[in-house]
């Protein structure tokens, strides 16, 4: 009779199982999924998709599934249901479309950064938070004040690295773009504090996508931790801040302003988690252009030639060659804004871009879930073949003609539509005035590394070591 017992048991175990399984592999949905696989219940297909590889071409993840499915195909990554695209149009109609598809990031990320309604704002919210980091990062703010103050962290950082025998670049322009990030938007000054808040991010661009496992060990469990020392450090600080007078000009006065209304978006936590976001997106992606702008012109003498003639012929113009840039000298700069618009398109910074569904989307005959995130898979856009001639070749020269790049529906570098990053122009004058001053001032000569991994962020996994002397 228990033998019985136990194999009864066991069939309807196997039962139970089989038909999970079935259900993960054939999900549910009121119309036609695209075509794809789920692969592995709850794993699904996250070991193909997070192989390192050591190309700057369409990971083979993506590249495999766009010729066995076509464009649009369905998967499933740590633990999520996702549909990812690769067709121009269909990720131009989703940076458009705000009412079916909202912001989102990974389950991990959004744990991170937390405040979901913040972060994902749509709307008057939306709107009014985006107006708020325009009015700090936006083209006005930076012909008054951000300017000067990017000159300034170009000319003492670059100084600095000139006098050492060997520069590690990630690593020196993360703590410069960390510094001028922090200084524009909390005034924060490391010595007063026991911690560098500068170090609690370190980590956080790899959480992007990984399991939201909080075991000790873990990657995610270090990135909790860490996020959790600096929340608590920007409490403190808007903290002190609500109950001072003083002004400091910074991003934080706009939050604790906001906070002083009677009816406030923000108390203390959520502007902590508020300040903590944008202060993530002020620097790291900024830090990694510069670093990648770099390797590349390193690479490329022909590159390096034409950039040192553009900014030479800034200098010869002026009356006096140690005045401070102006806002037209930046403008003129045509050819700096190429390289910048290469490297980006080439490297793929933001190797992909998350929206979920909140309703059933139809599209192309296709159904996407509501609760599924869609994926944008830039890079596929960025070296499609269609438009671009020889996709993984490093050609500044490819942009002549064709004005300022910001988004479009084969460049989409800083994302597109009503969530086009408000930082665009920020990130782009914060190169462009570092590589002012690289290439007329100084001279660098490649020590080691420069190598490259997607994983699927960019890591330097030898570093990228060069010598800086003052040009002669």
């Amino acid at each position: 009779m228990f033998i019985h017992a136990v194999m009864v048991a066991a069939i309807l175990v196997i039962v139970w199982m089989t038909n999970w399984v079935y259900r993960w592999r054939n999900p549910r949905c009121n119309g036609k999924l695209p075509p794809g696989s789920m692969g592995f219940p709850l794993l699904g297909e996250s070991i193909q998709f997070f192989k390192p590889v050591s190309s700057f071409d369409i990971h083979p993840f993506v590249k495999d599934r766009v010729k066995r499915y076509g464009k649009l195909f369905k998967t499933s990554l740590v633990g999520c249901p996702v549909i990812v695209s690769t067709d121009p149009d269909f990720s131009h109609f989703i940076f458009q479309e705000g009412n079916s598809l909202e912001l989102w990031y990974s389950d991990s990320f959004m744990k991170l950064i937390g405040q979901h309604k913040l972060t994902t704002s749509t709307g008057v919210t939306h709107k009014y938070l985006r107006n708020m980091i325009m009015d700090q990062f936006g083209p006005e703010k930076q012909k008054e004040k951000s300017l000067l103050e990017m000159e300034d962290m170009a000319r003492s950082t670059l100084y600095s690295w000139s006098k050492q025998e060997s520069v590690e670049v990630k690593e020196a322009v993360t703590t410069m773009s960390f510094g001028l990030g922090s200084m524009k938007i909390c005034s924060y000054d490391p010595s007063k504090y026991s911690e560098n808040l500068k170090d609690k991010y370190t980590s956080f661009i790899k959480a992007l996508i990984c399991f939201p496992f909080n075991i000790p060990g873990t990657l995610f469990h270090k990135c909790i931790k860490d996020q959790r020392r600096a929340i608590s450090m920007l409490k403190d600080l808007l903290t002190e801040r609500l109950h001072s007078a003083k002004k400091y000009g910074d991003f934080l006065d706009v939050v604790v302003e906001e906070m002083k209304k009677d009816d406030p978006l923000f108390d203390v936590e959520s502007a902590a988690y508020f300040v903590f976001a944008v202060l993530f997106a002020s620097f790291e992606t900024v830090a990694l252009a510069i670093t990648l702008a770099i390797n590349f012109i390193s690479d490329h003498p022909s590159v390096l030639q034409d950039l040192m003639i553009e900014h030479d012929e800034i200098l010869r113009k002026r009356e006096n060659k140690d005045s401070s840039l102006t806002w037209n000298e930046y403008k003129s700069m045509t050819f700096t804004s190429h390289v910048i618009d290469e490297t980006l398109r080439l490297a793929n910074i933001a190797p992909l871009i998350l929206r979920r569904a909140t309703k059933d989307v139809q599209v192309e005959g296709y159904t996407i879930p509501a609760g599924w995130t869609v994926m944008v898979c830039p890079p596929a856009l960025h070296l499609n073949p269609e438009k671009y001639n020889d996709t993984l070749a490093f050609n500044p020269w490819r942009w002549k003609g064709q004005g300022s790049n910001t988004a479009s529906k084969n460049f989409m570098a800083f994302g597109g539509g009503m969530r086009l990053c408000a930082g665009a122009e920020y990130a782009k004058l914060q190169i462009s005035v570092l590589l002012h001053f690289l290439v007329t001032k100084y001279r660098w000569t490649k020590i080691k590394g420069g190598e490259v991994v997607k994983a699927p962020g960019i890591i330097f996994p030898n570093g990228f070591h060069i010598q800086v002397t003052e040009r002669q």
